[in-house]
């Protein structure tokens, strides 16, 4: 029967050996900096950045339309609102006016007729006199 042979210490070292050997092996083996592949892949992540710086500015400029529009809207609502008040202060007083004015008709028909209640009474007044004159 065999049996399960343990790894030495001279096998470990070897592994390890290996290990780094590759592991060189594949740093070495990336493409220097001058060859097509590494300037291509530079080239497209350059382009990359500038589509993208292309689009934030894009965006920005959006960005600042949609505010100019709004404080334009925001400036043409204030000034609804201000015409809107100053209409609004007209009507009132054209309203206090006219109650004014309503007041003071009433006060003349009242007087009117508190007038013509005192003529008649003046009226009734004299005529008992004259009555009484006659019936002496």
């Amino acid at each position: 029967m065999a049996m399960f042979k343990g790894a030495s210490f001279q096998d470990r070292q070897k592994a390890i050996a290996e290990a780094k050997k590759a592991l060189l092996e594949k740093f070495m083996a990336r493409p220097a900096a001058d060859d097509p592949v590494v300037l291509q892949r530079e080239a497209e992540r350059r382009a990359i950045a500038v589509a993208r710086e292309a689009r934030a500015a894009e965006r920005a400029r959006q960005k600042a339309e949609e505010l100019a529009a709004m404080q334009a809207q925001l400036k043409a609502d204030e000034e609804a609102r201000k015409a809107a008040g100053i209409v609004e202060a007209a009507r009132l007083e054209l309203e206090a006016e006219a109650a004014i004015q309503a007041k003071d008709q009433l006060e003349i028909e009242k007087k009117a007729e508190r007038d013509a209640r005192y003529a008649a009474r003046k009226g009734r007044k004299a005529e008992a006199k004259s009555d009484k004159r006659r019936h002496r």
